[in-house]
């Protein structure tokens, strides 16, 4: 559930019937803001509008994937009122805010009146907030925002890309306000959608000090509560009294918009900064015709005491849809047609005053300004086309006429070469999507580029900063790239067993990138990762980070970052079903709980001991600007954070109040026993709060102490039903705009409050201390020490426009906690960062070089942007060394699809790589297998692949020769022209005896109907064997490991997999089974298993010492976890088998003791220690040639057989089931079997001996 903003789903049942019936016309669910009396999610009627327009909901949403946040946000609000029992005359009562709320009969549920404001059309899953919504827009620029009420529509927030681009997409999007969002903290963690989130059941608010009374619904918990239960007067005039004494006023004018009572949408634009100009744009959205039948325009020019209408400047027919205005001038303003009436766009460039009129040949869908250029604008239409305008929409010239919405971004300065580049993810006519750019008045067929040669997924393509992210799948996984600075794409790194279902990019502040991944085996949680400068490199920052879905699926990180102060997160963790705030000071490399404050709201003590007990917070950010959100901060108020939360041994979502920390999370105070809405004044110097209440108000709360003191101020003589408060754009803010309604029916009221009365003088020197950043008593944050000078607290003074905030920072010597854990490496219990199991620390960078000089790394990494010098820096700094010459290995021909075929007569590019050798010295051959090879003397010219059309059909054996001075690899791979490509599993066994027999099999999955052909290579024959069948018997004649490469071909599809063998003369093998919590970490992925035999093969070799080449350890597949254990033969002892069998059942009795004592063990991961033992029921052969079996023996065979046959079928039931498990029997084909001896009565512990190797023919 998210906290914090307020979606209002269900209107309520009033008192009387009759009631309801006269109002439940009224009660529709609300777009930006939902109507706090009117909102029906059940009653809401969807828009039957057969064509779509610009303000019609968003496309599907787009598959789960690299995702981002909108360069800006769009903003609205709408109007919210109450169902009422209106007095005699049409007064409301009189009195003070108790006696008015008590009045009200007919109550709603307990949810906030505070409006949800969504992305619209452009939206995207998965994206991100605060990190992102901080940079949109120029810097200082004005608020925009929409407002609406009493209408059914879905909530929606446009988005605009790029970087300080603003636009608005779908449904009633809306420009945000960058200047004040730039201060803003994030919550960095927000992955949201172009859909709603859920709506969440909050405690009614009240005035501090309030229980269960004022502003909320007399209903607790299904329990009706009598009036005087429900009545909160008295003691909120215990603390009216101690909090302020007698009521104050504050400046404030109120104007009606008249004529526009029945309009039900808003959209207002401040542009602040020493502007004094306010337009409103208010619409009567019809949903059932979908489209905007009436408009009103407003503007002010006195910061809102007044307003003019405007609707005969623009034309008293025309209906206006949308406010746009260009984020580096303020001045000019783009109003939008409703397309139901036509297509046009009204411009004006002296701030509204005037207009002139242009008509359109397309429909605007959104649009996206230039981050620089005020006159450069991009367009995308209904038909998904994309336009260009260099003079602000007077001319448009088409684009691309097929490209992926939402995905199109300007480019970024000191990135890109050209400031009309634009970044695109296009469409073929085929479907297929590809990254492309072009120049915005150059964008022909013949001029765009491609800077990714693949496909990539649909809807993935981010740019962002320095960053472009892409996504690409290939035989069901998604794998993610990532461009640096422009440079080429480089696969972005996890931990090799993340294997993530889910990935979305959460922030790239400050040369970093922060990603939360869903692992394969999370649900409701993700994993947050953090990046090296190039965003290539992952480490683990925190674990099960709780995530949540909103109404139509959009996904919700809880993670949020504090404004101001670089390094300090804050996040919600599940443990163990509960959920719990933790806070880092150091980019997630230490995190801890936050420490509950000492006294409650009255001043008693609260006994809440840690671990036990703490501080839980609720995360989320007010993506609407007329509401503050569960958790806020700012850039110009460093340490200055207020949220919403609880005190406990976990997150409540009913038992709620707000906190304050003033200093950026150390300790905390509780300032409310319910939610309110804080804005920050002047620099922060001044906190005012508003009741989160769907009850008329009057009354607001003023902190000049960051919060310890408050007093209580009216705003307005009548009370409002507020549906929104906007502050004004700029640092100093010291005026703010209050919208709501008198009535249900009444016209918009404007309420202007400034607040400059009660600052009553200008700041001095004497007005201000100092105040420095620590982490519990450490004074190094980030590698710093910092001094920031504030203004004292209850210091009644303002700082103005021209104050300017003074950091004093140093320094510190490096500590272990200014590093964290390289790629590759794991935090241990002791602190240390050790290699994770599946990662070779020796493994040298593909392009080092002879003679160059590459850096080994120690296991760390300072944290970006940490500022620490000398101390451990230089013990923990990776060193320099020189590359050494290296042999090429791991030498990979693929084609850039990874499909095995061709299309006759088109291009197929073929990527060449090599897993170890100097990529500069190594000269590459590549055979085409149609008698046309290249050569080239290193890897530079082929970087991005290799081009070659082949003339004819056919099976091409293709390969790949590198060479240097140290030696030579070879790669082959067999291509199929015209014939595509799916998946296909090879049966081997292990271990294999030389000149027996052999079976293979071929499983094709899915299976396919119709003839199939098998194409078999056996070792390095150029030959196929060709069958119909998908088995084959082959005999190998050498010892040694053997490679099978089998495809098959089923019309068009054509599948391969390869598997090696090892052939000896005789061995003996045993099946082993593990520890239970080897099961949950299993994946069961070939990969997994093949590096897990690995381990389990050190650590039999560390025990027992016997040779490496003596063990071959074969995971198999599903679960429980079971292995079977080959014990070889000396290399050099199989010509003289008869004299060395006697050493090989010495080594099977040392390997036989050590797994009885459970002495093979293995970490897994820090804290997973894996036991290795012997299966209790075995058929493990020894081979042996001589005659003279037992009869009786076969029978007991034969029965030990099915008796294993009954277990395996039990356990493959069960497989699932994770609990402890009697061992899993190896279970054989009876036509697999020859005659085997028992242990004789003198060697009970020696294994069961058998002439037929192929008694394990597991696949890997």
């Amino acid at each position: 559930m998210e906290r914090g903003t307020g979606w209002y789903p269900a209107c309520y049942i009033a008192l009387l019937a009759w009631t309801w019936l006269l109002l439940s016309p009224w009660c529709f669910t609300s777009a930006e803001i939902t109507c706090r009396a009117c909102s029906s999610s059940s009653s809401a009627p969807s828009s039957p509008s057969s064509r779509a327009k610009p303000h019609q909901g968003p496309p599907p949403p787009p598959p789960r994937g690299l995702l981002r946040w909108p360069g800006s946000r769009d903003v609205g609000f709408a109007r919210e009122e109450a169902l009422q029992a209106e007095q005699p005359g049409g007064g409301w009562g009189v009195g003070d805010e108790d006696e008015e709320e008590e009045a009200l009969v007919v109550v709603l549920e307990e949810d906030r009146g505070w409006g949800r404001v969504q992305p619209a059309a452009g939206a995207v899953e998965g994206t991100w907030g605060a990190g992102e919504a901080r940079r949109s827009g120029a810097k200082g620029d004005g608020w925009a925002g929409e407002a609406h009420g009493k209408s059914p529509s879905r909530q929606r927030l446009g988005m605009a890309k790029g970087s300080g681009a603003a636009a608005a997409h779908g449904l009633e999007g809306m420009l945000l306000p960058p200047g004040d969002a730039q201060e803003a903290g994030g919550s960095v963690g927000r992955v949201t959608s172009s859909h709603p989130l859920p709506p969440r059941a909050r405690r009614s608010s009240g005035a501090p000090g309030h229980g269960q009374a004022g502003g909320g619904s007399p209903w607790t918990d299904g329990q009706k509560v009598t009036r005087t239960q429900a009545k909160g007067s008295k003691e909120e005039g215990k603390v009216t009294k101690m909090r302020g004494g007698e009521e104050l006023k504050l400046t404030s004018t109120t104007f009606a918009l008249t004529g526009d009572s029945a309009h039900n949408q808003a959209m207002v634009h401040w542009s602040g900064h020493n502007s004094s100009v306010i337009l409103i744009l208010t619409k009567l959205y019809d949903f059932n015709l979908g489209s905007v039948t009436e408009s009103s325009l407003w503007r002010s020019t006195d910061y809102g005491t007044t307003y003019e209408k405007l609707n005969d400047k623009v034309g008293l027919k025309t209906v206006l849809s949308y406010l746009y205005v260009s984020p580096t001038n303020k001045r000019k303003i783009m109003l939008l047609g409703d397309p139901e009436i036509e297509s046009s766009i009204l411009i004006s460039s002296d701030e509204g005053a005037t207009y002139q009129k242009y008509r359109l040949n397309f429909y605007i869908q959104s649009l996206l300004f230039h981050p620089k250029q005020e006159d450069w604008i991009l367009a995308y239409s209904l038909d998904q086309k994309m336009y260009s305008s260099m003079d602000f929409g007077r001319r448009w010239q088409l684009m691309h006429e097929r490209i992926t919405p939402n995905r199109f971004y300007w480019s970024v300065t000191g990135l890109d070469k050209e400031p009309d580049l634009v970044h695109m993810e296009a469409r073929t006519a085929d479907g297929h999507a590809h990254y492309i750019t072009c120049r915005i008045q150059e964008c022909s067929e013949t001029t765009r580029s491609g800077p990714f040669l693949r496909s990539i997924d649909t809807n993935s393509l981010v740019v962002q900063d320095e960053y472009v992210f892409i996504q690409v799948t290939a035989g069901g996984r998604a794998n993610y790239y990532v461009s640096y600075k422009r440079e080429p794409f480089a696969q972005i790194k996890l931990p090799k067993y993340s294997l993530p279902k889910d990935m979305h990019i959460i922030s790239t502040d400050e040369n970093q990138v922060f990603a939360a991944v869903q692992e394969w085996n999370q649900n409701d949680t993700y994993n947050l990762y953090i990046s090296d400068t190039r965003g290539v490199y992952f480490t683990l920052a925190l674990e099960n980070v709780k995530s949540s879905r909103g109404l139509e699926g959009n996904i919700i990180i809880d993670l949020y970052e504090v404004a101001g102060i670089k390094g300090i997160f804050l996040a919600n963790k599940k443990i163990e079903d509960q959920i719990k705030t933790f806070i880092t000071y150091n980019k997630g490399r230490d995190w801890r709980l936050l420490r509950a404050p000492d006294t409650d709201l009255r001043g008693g003590p609260l006994h809440c001991q840690l671990p036990f007990c703490s501080l839980h917070l609720h995360l989320q950010i007010s993506e609407n600007p007329y509401t503050s959100g569960s958790i806020s901060s700012k850039e110009t108020a460093p340490g200055l954070v207020v949220a919403t939360g609880n005190v406990g041994s976990e997150l409540s979502y009913t038992d709620i109040s707000t906190f304050i920390s003033s200093d950026a999370g150390n300790s905390w105070r509780q300032i409310f026993e319910e939610e309110y809405n804080v804005w920050y004044l002047d620099w922060g110097g001044a906190l005012v709060a508003m009741k989160h209440t769907s009850m008329p108000i009057r009354h607001l709360w003023v902190s000049f102490d960051e919060g310890r003191s408050w007093s209580k101020y009216a705003f307005t003589s009548t009370p409002l039903f507020v549906d929104g408060s906007l502050v004004e754009p700029g640092i100093e803010t010291q005026l703010m705009t209050i919208f709501g309604h008198f009535s249900l029916r009444s016209e918009w009221q404007l309420v202007k409050v400034d607040y400059k009365s009660i600052f009553s003088r200008r700041c001095n020197k004497e007005d201000y201390q100092t105040w420095h950043l620590h982490n519990q008593g450490e004074p190094c944050v980030m590698g710093e020490r910092k001094i920031y000078k504030k203004r004292k607290p209850g210091a009644q003074c303002a700082l103005g426009r021209d104050y300017s905030r003074t950091v004093v920072s140093e320094p510190c010597v490096c500590a272990e906690w200014d590093f964290e854990c390289d790629y590759g490496y794991e935090r241990h219990s002791n602190n240390q960062c050790m290699p994770a199991f599946w990662f070779n620390p020796s493994s040298l960078p593909k392009d080092c070089s002879l003679g160059q000089s590459y850096l080994n790394s120690t296991g760390y990494r300072r944290i970006v942007s940490n500022n620490c010098t000398d101390g451990l820096r230089e013990k923990y700094v990776a060193k320099a060394e020189q590359c050494p010459g290296k042999a090429p290995r791991g030498l990979h021909v693929l084609t850039t699809d990874g499909k095995l075929l061709a299309q006759q007569g088109h291009n197929t590019t073929f990527i060449i790589l090599m897993e170890e050798g100097d990529l500069q010295r190594t000269n590459i051959q590549l055979d085409f297998g149609d008698g046309i090879a290249m050569s080239y003397a290193n890897f530079s010219p082929i970087e991005e692949g290799i081009r070659h059309v082949y003339k004819s059909a056919g099976i091409f054996q293709v390969t790949a020769y590198a060479e240097n001075s140290l030696g030579s690899d070879t790669a082959v791979l067999f291509l199929h022209v015209v014939c595509p490509v799916e998946h296909v599993h090879l049966n081997v066994p292990f271990v294999a005896i030389r000149n027996k027999e052999v079976n293979l099999t071929a499983v094709v999955w899915p299976s396919q109907s119709g003839t199939l052909t098998y194409f078999w290579w056996f070792g390095n024959s150029t030959k196929p064997l060709i069958t119909l069948e998908s088995s084959v018997s082959y005999t190998f004649a050498t010892e040694g490991t053997n490679t099978i490469t089998v495809q098959v071909s089923a019309g068009s599809a054509l599948l391969q997999d390869t598997k090696d063998i090892a052939v000896h003369e005789y061995f003996q093998s045993q099946l082993l089974s593990f520890s239970p919590n080897l099961d949950y970490h299993n994946p069961d992925i070939p990969e997994w298993r093949q590096d897990i035999s690995k381990v389990i093969k050190r650590a039999l070799v560390q025990v027992t010492g016997i040779l490496d080449e003596q063990i071959l350890v074969a995971v198999f597949p599903g679960l429980p976890t079971s292995a079977e254990l080959f014990i070889l033969p000396h290399r050099n002892t199989t010509e003289r088998r008869k004299g060395h069998e006697g050493d090989l059942e010495q080594v099977v009795e040392l390997l036989f003791n050590a797994l009885n004592q459970n002495l093979v063990q293995f970490e897994l991961k820090p804290g997973v220690e894996v036991i290795a033992y012997v299966t209790q029921l075995t058929l493990a052969p020894l081979v042996d040639s001589s005659t003279g079996h037992s009869s009786s023996a076969m029978l007991m065979l034969l029965s030990v057989v099915f008796v294993g046959l009954a277990v395996f079928l039990i356990y493959k039931f069960k497989r699932r089931d994770l609990g402890p498990e009697p061992p899993l029997t190896c279970i054989v084909p009876l036509s697999s079997v020859e005659l085997c001896q028992f242990p004789s009565a003198g060697n009970p512990a020696s294994w069961l001996q058998c002439s037929y190797p192929d008694l394990r023919q597991l696949s890997m």
